[in-house]
């Protein structure tokens, strides 16, 4: 577990974070989100020490790091940032094995790793290992960047906005490969990114901080959408909230319709959903196929249909259920 416990830091009489109190727990992916000038690198550099909290604690599983060699505790916090910052005159694996080789792993365990990384973000390690980043695409390097963060098997995962500077389409396939990656490692994450989609597709929880590092709300996406504690986080997150809302809303399969007729089978439906969809899910199936309703699948069996009506209903729920 990460703790931050009324961490403050000041240049001078300027305050770039402000009295930050947050809690990211084993597993869970933390998004600082907020504008420029917010404390959000900040905060990641205090984390790990490249910058020193003027006051306050930081806690990883009970034990304030803000004491103690920041070597040895950077060795234990995986760093992924924007420009990703590989090693340009060293190859892909000789810049994945960097912080296993400053822990002086046998040649053996290293490449086996390597490997083993490669392979883990989606990169054969035949075809990628030997070559050098300036033959790599952006979104081929980030994820070489994600697999020398992940070397060392650390508790912790610092990532500063590591999708920023791609295209759309390599941007969505990352954060897919993200979450895939954190539904098998489940690392402690602390993610910042300037992007409220992006927060809401990847965060555990969510901390929308404003100029000066002032922590303004610190939950899940759901009820930062659905209850925004502030002027200033309804304003950030934007008036569209309530269709972000649908990206984290899950389909409730006790209230689906039974089926138009007969549709034991997958194939007979062109619009259809997998079990664990969400309510944004199903809309892009109806708008994509142009149908009256979308089927919620489970293998190839049709649990039930629902129509537009339905996913207003359902969405009016769900925001009733906040108390909006």
């Amino acid at each position: 577990m990460l703790r931050l416990e009324s961490v403050s830091k000041r240049y001078g009489s300027r305050t770039v974070v402000q009295d930050l109190s947050l809690e990211v727990a084993d597993g869970e992916v933390g998004v600082l989100i907020g504008p420029s000038g917010c404390g959000k690198t900040t905060t990641l550099k205090m984390i790990n020490r490249l910058i020193q909290p003027s006051s306050g604690r930081i806690l990883l599983d009970d034990e304030d790091v803000t004491h103690g060699d920041p070597v040895k505790l950077r060795r234990r916090m995986g760093y992924v940032i924007q420009q990703v910052g590989l090693f340009p005159h060293e190859t892909v694996a000789q810049n994945v094995a960097t912080v296993p080789h400053l822990l002086g792993w046998d040649k053996k365990r290293t490449r086996a790793r390597v490997d083993e990384l490669l392979e883990m973000v989606g990169l054969d390690p035949g075809d990628f290992r030997d070559r050098y980043p300036d033959q790599l695409s952006g979104g081929q390097r980030q994820r070489v960047g994600v697999a020398r963060a992940l070397a060392a098997d650390p508790p912790v995962l610092l990532m500063d906005e590591p999708f920023g500077a791609i295209d759309p389409i390599a941007r969505d396939r990352l954060q897919a490969e993200f979450l895939r990656l954190q539904g098998e490692l489940k690392k402690t994450v602390v993610f910042v990114t300037h992007d409220v989609d992006e927060a809401v597709r990847l965060g555990d929880r969510i901390a929308v901080l404003k100029e000066g590092g002032v922590l303004q709300q610190y939950d899940t996406p759901a009820k930062v959408l659905g209850r925004p504690a502030t002027d200033f986080v309804a304003d950030f997150v934007g008036g569209d909230r309530g269709l972000k809302r649908l990206s984290v809303t899950p389909i409730d399969v006790s209230g689906l319709k039974p089926p138009h007729g007969e549709l034991p089978f997958v194939g007979e439906t062109a619009a259809k959903v997998p079990v664990g969809a969400t309510l944004k899910d199903a809309l892009a199936q109806l708008l994509l196929h142009d149908a009256r309703y979308v089927a919620v699948v489970d293998g190839d069996r049709s649990l039930g249909v629902l129509t537009a009506d339905d996913l207003h209903a359902e969405l009016r729920k769900s925001l009733a259920e906040d108390g909006q």
